[in-house]
């Protein structure tokens, strides 16, 4: 039995509704809903979500304990969300908002502008970048899109990162000095 997909999902504060092969959850930061595969049988029990499989199948087996990650990944968006920060290092390297897009100077000729989706909000916080949001996959999405303008380099550690994120950092050129090349 799969050890993720035998954990009953606790509901919580979001409000859960399964419908067939459709669960939909409604919370204070949003409403999600995923259509599970016709294998994965998931039933709302005592305010728990229960998610099983009818065989050991392969299929069967990798599908149990990815239903259950994406349904406990909806349940805590709906209530608490996600958040994931990026820092931007780099002189002169700098964010802004403009309306929905936001416009990125990251040592380009000209600054790059990116959409906002609707459902990721967007904050700047001086050389800070917080994106979040209810959904796990588009707020980790977004932040890697932004990230991929500008990764960080490896020697002077310039560019955009993930907060708290070691970028490590290569030697440069060896200087033999003045004297060495006779």
């Amino acid at each position: 039995m799969s050890r993720i997909g035998k954990k009953p999902v606790p509901v919580g504060k979001a409000k859960v509704a399964v419908n067939g092969q459709k669960v939909t959850a409604d919370g204070p930061k949003g409403k999600l809903e995923l259509t599970v595969h016709p294998l994965i049988t998931v039933k709302l029990d005592a305010g728990n979500l229960i998610v099983t499989r009818p065989d050991d199948e392969r299929q069967s087996k990798a599908l149990h304990g990815l239903t259950r990650a994406l349904l406990a990944n909806i349940v805590e968006g709906v209530t608490n969300g996600y958040k994931k920060s990026l820092e931007i290092q780099g002189v002169g390297y700098k964010a802004e908002m403009k309306g929905k897009n936001i416009v990125l100077s990251v040592g380009f000729a000209n600054p790059v502008t990116m959409p906002i989706p609707g459902n990721v909000t967007v904050a700047i916080e001086g050389a800070k970048i917080h994106v979040t949001g209810a959904d796990k996959q588009a707020v980790g999405q977004f932040a890697a899109q932004v990230r991929k303008v500008r990764k960080p380099e490896p020697y002077k550690g310039k560019g955009i990162r993930y907060e708290g994120e070691q970028v490590k950092i290569k030697p440069g050129k060896a200087f033999a000095g003045a004297g060495a090349a006779k």
